[in-house]
């Protein structure tokens, strides 16, 4: 490794711990609670346009993915794959997920994301806008454990055209009795 840690994790097994968790867990697997020992880092990368990525290669099975998703656990600014019994730092390059499609009803937006992941905007999955570098919006919902998903393109449109002024005069949109400001 360039840091000089050694990595003997690899990929197939990572994702084998990980399926044999999730089975156990019958869901996400609580990785909220696993702190096991660091083992250093892995070559894989989560590019903001939500691809992932291991040593250069895009991962092209959407299962694969999915299930790295779900051990996917963040601690301050770092992101890592964690299993009960051991924990790879991988790169991301912007938010983990990407936030693809939206379903609208009366008091709540329903994000879906490139993961599988479905949240509703609300107190616990608060939406978000940022400036990004190149001086354009760049809005996130929050999915789980403090990691969040970027909001597509055409997924910030349908939202930009159901928004209204808001208390503070800022447009935004309404879900889970909550505003969002879709402005900076």
């Amino acid at each position: 490794m360039a840091d000089g840690t050694d990595n003997s994790v690899s990929a197939a097994g990572l994702a084998e711990m990980a399926a044999q968790a999730g089975r156990k867990a019958g869901g996400l697997p609580p990785v909220d609670q696993w702190n096991p020992p660091y083992c250093g880092e892995m070559d894989l990368e989560i590019r903001a346009d939500g691809s992932w990525w291991h040593e250069g290669t895009p991962i092209g099975r959407p299962a694969m993915v999915r299930l790295f998703s779900t051990i996917l656990k963040r601690e301050g600014d770092r992101h890592y794959l964690v299993t009960p019994v051991e924990k790879v730092g991988i790169r991301v390059e912007d938010a983990p997920f990407l936030a693809i499609d939206a379903d609208f009803a009366d008091d709540a937006i329903t994000f879906s994301t490139n993961v599988g992941d479905t949240v509703i905007a609300g107190p616990d999955h608060a939406i978000r806008v940022a400036t990004g570098k190149d001086g354009e919006p760049r809005p996130y919902v929050h999915v789980r454990g403090g990691m969040e998903a970027l909001i597509d393109r055409k997924t910030f449109y349908r939202l930009a055209e159901r928004a209204e002024a808001g208390p503070d005069g800022r447009m935004g949109v309404v879900s889970g009795g909550r505003f969002f400001a879709l402005e900076t």
